[in-house]
């Protein structure tokens, strides 16, 4: 099937790592012009690297995604580079205080995650919107988590700040969808990877009293597919909902999460 995503234009936040990695080669491997963006340049530049060995065009733009400015001035170069922007992924996002109850969590970590997890996505967004709005086409998709659909003790924070997503996600699309934008989010839950086996798995390991492969394996069975979820699930989802497959979906929460949210 034809994604029709080879020589479109995109911008991924957060690539340097996991699922923004995944993302980004996802992308890359289906001949996208990639603009990647945040504040770590040089991990940026290590991701950018693997990019241009597949014969991929990208170029990298320092960017604090709480900082209006600094999203402004990403699209501009964007378009400046390539002309266009028809797709935008925002990956980018912190997990917040871990294991606080809601009234041990204090002002400044609530602040703070809401910052990222929010209004980084807002201002990316708003940032390439009028580029979207004058060609007429354009693709954003926020990559959010299913404790912002069924909310989680002790991620009180980082589950109201992925809640707030998913309105800034459906009031976009209905705002932008008369300009023939699809603005959707992607819902993981729990990612394979060096966080979830170090932290998530070893803390219920300890807590248990069991193997690290005893409460991986307690953790998939919490899944109505008995199976954890790759960085390469969550990329092509990503690369669904941001190509032309996808024309008619819009405002959507699509959860990659093995079938947690919806038990």
């Amino acid at each position: 099937m034809n994604l029709n995503l080879k020589n479109k234009v995109a911008i991924i936040t957060g690539p340097a790592k996991g699922m923004g990695r995944a993302v980004t080669l996802a992308f890359a491997a289906q001949g996208t012009k990639l603009i990647l963006t945040g504040r770590d340049t040089a991990a940026i530049e290590r991701v950018a690297d693997e990019v241009r060995r597949m014969d991929g065009e990208v170029i990298v733009v320092r960017c604090d995604l709480t900082n209006g400015a600094d999203t402004d001035a990403l699209a501009a170069k964007a378009l400046s580079t390539f002309g266009r922007i028809d797709v935008l992924v925002n990956v980018a996002g912190g997990s917040g205080p871990i294991g606080k109850r809601g009234w041990e969590t204090t002002e400044a970590e609530f602040d703070d995650i809401l910052r990222v997890n929010v209004t980084g996505a807002f201002n990316a967004i708003r940032a390439v919107m009028p580029a979207m709005i004058e060609q007429r086409y354009g693709k954003v998709v926020n990559v959010g988590g299913t404790f912002g659909m069924r909310g989680r003790a002790g991620r009180m924070a980082y589950s109201a700040s992925k809640w707030g997503l998913r309105g800034v996600t459906k009031s976009f699309a209905l705002e932008a969808g008369v300009h023939n934008i699809n603005v959707n989010c992607v819902a993981p839950g729990m990612v394979d990877g060096p966080r979830f086996r170090e932290k998530v798995c070893a803390e219920m390991a300890c807590s248990l009293g069991i193997s690290l492969e005893q409460a991986m394996e307690k953790h998939a069975q919490d899944y109505a597919l008995k199976r954890v979820s790759t960085d390469e699930d969550v990329a092509n989802a990503c690369l669904f909902l941001a190509s032309d497959v996808s024309r008619q979906i819009t405002g959507i929460d699509l959860p990659v999460d093995g079938g947690w949210a919806m038990l």
